[in-house]
């Protein structure tokens, strides 16, 4: 049983259905309704700049397991849509860290060395280089991380393109079941839903800010925080921006889909309305991040804007995942913080071979739910 419809548990479900066994998903709400499906596509193989400038080179080097796992999960990307024989308009042509200033590049510089130890395919490029690749930059920029293994997807279709393959492989999806409660009694899981009683021997909780809802299960709730972010969307224009685009000196996340819309973002704070729960797009947020924006690309100018959105993403103390086995034997739990769609192709996988005794392709080690 999975517990989750996002990019993780669809992706668990397929897994687990290619593998052989009697898979049986359970969503709350609609497939790719939360987290997987609000993003803004982004594929992500770099230190997020951010972290890096925020918590420094020791961090980082503890992050490396983390971005190796995200490199790996790029590697399923680039062939998902073949997998599944359904287009996701996934695109790897490599993310540019921008900078405009010898500081940000002295910082990326150090960053790009780490990565490169993790095996992190990135290129130094300058400003003769960096006019080259992106002339729609802003020419106050002076060098750039090209990151070789970023790129975007449509966010919309990845997970309900894994649901169907695992419908394909015999199992079964139930949309609009909220577990209202998960008991375990010698070696059953019992789930209780608005649409009846489900049992199974194994259960694969992939519910992303919701994992805490089962924490009687294994005592102490697990440290994941929810953090509401945005993102924004501009009319059609001509196809200019192949990349990934990050701004070392703001939050920013840049890049184009292929119906020629400018996908904007980059982490900025959302509201949640308090009666509700829902997140909702705060509007200096948005108005910030369209000025960073148009200092990176000043061509924007004049881009009409056509649609905003918000979402709710999760964190964990220190960036990196909470993968494994937890509280009674047959229960196994994953999450990725921020950066969870690029992880959610293997994430998915790795959780179905741990519910099944099967060795994980990836060392989880560092990633053990008890290490808080």
């Amino acid at each position: 049983m999975v517990v989750g419809g996002g990019i993780t548990g669809c992706s668990a479900a397929w897994y687990l259905a290619q593998f052989g066994a009697d898979v049986l998903l359970l969503e709350q709400h609609d497939l790719n309704t939360q987290a997987s499906g609000r993003n803004a596509g982004s594929l992500h193989g770099q230190i997020q700049q951010p972290s890096f400038r925020e918590r420094g080179e020791a961090w980082a080097r503890d992050f490396l397991p983390s971005l190796r796992f995200l490199i790996d999960s790029l590697h399923i990307w680039d062939s998902l849509t073949d997998l599944l024989g359904s287009d996701l308009e996934v695109s790897l042509k490599g993310g540019l860290l921008i900078a405009d200033s010898s500081d940000q590049m002295r910082l990326i510089e150090s960053k790009v060395a780490l990565e490169r130890s993790a095996g992190v395919q990135s290129d130094i490029l300058g400003p003769s280089d960096l006019r080259r690749v992106a002339p729609y930059l802003s020419d106050s920029m002076v060098g750039a991380q090209l990151c070789h293994v970023e790129g975007k997807c449509n966010p919309l279709l990845a997970a309900p393109a894994l649901a169907r393959a695992a419908r394909q492989e015999g199992g079964r999806v139930i949309v609009g079941a909220e577990v209202l409660s998960l008991e375990e009694d010698n070696g059953r899981f019992v789930a209780t839903t608005n649409k009846g009683r489900f049992e199974s021997n194994r259960v694969v909780l992939a519910a992303g800010n919701g994992l805490n809802r089962f924490s009687r299960l294994w005592g102490t709730p697990l440290p994941i925080a929810s953090e509401p972010v945005q993102a924004a969307a501009t009319e059609p224009v001509s196809s200019v921006v192949d990349h990934l685009v990050y701004f070392a000196g703001d939050k920013l996340t840049f890049k184009q889909a292929r119906s020629g819309n400018l996908l904007i973002g980059g982490g900025w704070a959302a509201d949640v309305d308090p009666a509700s729960g829902v997140a909702r797009v705060n509007l200096q947020s948005l108005i910030s991040n369209m000025a960073v924006a148009m200092r990176a690309v000043p061509s924007l100018t004049g881009v009409r804007l056509i649609r905003s959105w918000a979402g709710i993403g999760l964190a964990t103390p220190d960036l990196a995942p909470i993968v494994g086995s937890l509280g009674p034997a047959g229960l196994y739990v994953g999450v990725y913080p921020h950066l969870g769609l690029t992880a959610g192709p293997l994430l998915g996988k790795v959780l179905a071979q741990l519910a099944l005794d099967r060795a994980p392709d990836f060392d989880l080690g560092t990633f053990a739910p008890d290490r808080f």
